[in-house]
């Protein structure tokens, strides 16, 4: 079982093996420890975040959405090439080659679960279905609250004298 996240002081990406008798997660680029929560893992399950204080996950395709765009992109770019030149069969052919690739990833490749807040996956953990699918609401729930910290974060400290 393992995990992998943003390191919160120096943001580099970090991988670490983790069980129920893990305490801290250690950054390989700046050395510094995130504590890990008490009853986080129980037994082969992640009840909560690792590297943040948050206990929403989801469960997603372990796979690099980049990579997963990237295949249909050149799919689609190769077909119109072909409808350009009038090669109808090719066409259709390289769709449904596009196609069928993404649905053998699919089938093979496995889940993981990851964080809303920070982004942490995790993998290798049982009973992630638990947890349940993407849901927009949450995530925007998230999103709305790291933009409204950066926007105090922003503002200048002013002070208020009271005048009396």
């Amino acid at each position: 079982m393992n995990v992998t996240y943003t390191c919160p002081h120096c943001e580099s990406q970090n991988r670490a093996d983790v069980d129920e008798t893990s305490q801290t997660l250690r950054c390989e680029a700046c050395g510094q420890s995130l504590h890990i929560p008490e009853g986080a893992i129980r037994g082969n399950r992640v009840v909560r975040c690792l590297a943040c204080p948050s206990t929403d996950l989801y469960v997603r395709k372990d796979f690099p959405q980049k990579l997963g765009v990237a295949i249909v992109v050149v799919g689609f770019i190769a077909s119109t090439i072909a409808w350009w030149g009038y090669h109808l069969y090719w066409t259709f052919g390289l769709l449904f080659a596009t196609a069928l690739i993404d649905v053998v990833l699919y089938a093979v490749v496995g889940e993981g679960l990851m964080c809303y807040r920070c982004g942490a996956m995790y993998r290798g953990f049982e009973n992630i279905e638990e947890h349940g699918a993407f849901d927009l609401e949450t995530h925007e729930r998230h999103r709305q609250q790291v933009a409204r910290l950066k926007q105090l974060e922003a503002r200048p400290a002013t002070r208020e004298t009271i005048s009396g």
